[in-house]
């Protein structure tokens, strides 16, 4: 126990003892008044959780009022009750260690957390990688179509979350997580046989109608995989994107037919990313477009492949998404 016997002797003491964890303080004190120190003490982060009992007089309820405001977790009236005093005393010190408790169950807790969320970023990761190999394998997609789609995509939710509704929307986890799994939208076509697949020239009515299953088969694949694992929540994104990308803003698209908002938010994006990157890159069955002529394209079919709003975003950023593509060159994708 350390004594003070004025305002400036009892900061000293506390800058000299830094473990002091319960004071008792007079509110009438030489030099520096009771209300002064607590202030003091309040407005300094390595002492604000001290805990400050202040000694008033019976008749000064003002006192006791303006000390409670000021920060003090109690008040005890004089003359002093010792027995009063001591339990009040305690009654802190074990407040005190259960508060210090808690911060250390908060801290483990919160190492815990960082660990799984570590573990589960690198679970997505090698899960991610590990599906777009099946991919480039099978040469249905290039590691530059991957990047370019990846970076557009970025590039476009940047782009939206300074625009309302859509700054609610893309949280910065979702926004991560629809550049994480933009690879995946096409991952259904391992399912493709190759002789449709890489056909060099314009498919036949039955083959376009196995293409189109490409769609369900990713879906229905990357929601099995999520069933298996809560871990694994980045999948249903995943396979929102593989399954709704080819549905189109005026209910002609495949394989639902959705229309307008009924088609997920994920999925209008990728339609704008896929089919730019598709006309602006060469590909074993057209030649590459130019942007210009791209964009023509697109906004021809503003409101009935795209959804408008997105379509504006996406060109509103134009010089970008070129420079994205420049990037990873015009090839075979």
């Amino acid at each position: 126990m350390l004594v003070a016997y004025d305002g400036v002797e009892t900061l000293e003491r506390i800058e000299q003892n830094p473990d002091i964890d319960v004071l008792i303080l007079d509110i009438n004190m030489p030099r520096m008044n009771g209300f002064e120190v607590l202030e003091h003490l309040k407005s300094e982060p390595e002492h604000k959780n001290i805990a400050v009992l202040i000694l008033t007089n019976f008749d000064e309820i003002d006192n006791e009022m303006r000390g409670l405001d000021l920060g003090a977790v109690d008040y005890i009236r004089k003359p002093l009750n010792i027995r009063s005093l001591r339990k009040r005393v305690e009654l802190q010190i074990k407040l005190k260690n259960a508060r210090d408790e808690l911060a250390q169950q908060n801290a483990m807790l919160e190492k815990r957390v960082a660990e799984r969320t570590r573990e589960s970023v690198l679970t997505r990761d090698v899960t991610i990688h590990a599906l777009v190999s099946l991919l480039e394998v099978r040469n249905i997609e290039s590691s530059n179509h991957t990047k370019r789609t990846q970076l557009m995509m970025r590039a476009l939710c940047n782009h939206l979350r300074a625009k309302p509704p859509y700054d609610i929307l893309l949280t910065e986890s979702y926004s991560t997580e629809l550049f994480d799994t933009t690879p995946l939208h096409d991952i259904g076509k391992v399912g493709i046989p190759d002789h449709i697949l890489l056909k060099p020239g314009k498919l036949t009515p039955e083959e376009f109608e196995i293409m189109k299953k490409h769609t369900t088969y990713g879906a229905d694949a990357l929601r099995c995989m999520g069933k298996e694992s809560d871990s694994l929540s980045f999948i249903r994104t995943a396979a929102e994107i593989a399954g709704t990308h080819h549905e189109k803003f005026d209910g002609s698209g495949y394989p639902a037919g959705m229309k307008g908002k009924e088609i997920p938010f994920s999925g209008r994006l990728m339609a704008i990313i896929d089919v730019y990157d598709a006309l602006v890159n060469k590909r074993v069955y057209k030649p590459a477009f130019s942007y210009k002529e791209a964009k023509e394209i697109m906004l021809a079919e503003r409101g009935r492949h795209f959804d408008p709003e997105l379509l504006d975003a996406f060109f509103e950023i134009e010089s970008e998404v070129m420079a994205i593509a420049d990037s990873f060159g015009q090839q075979t994708a």
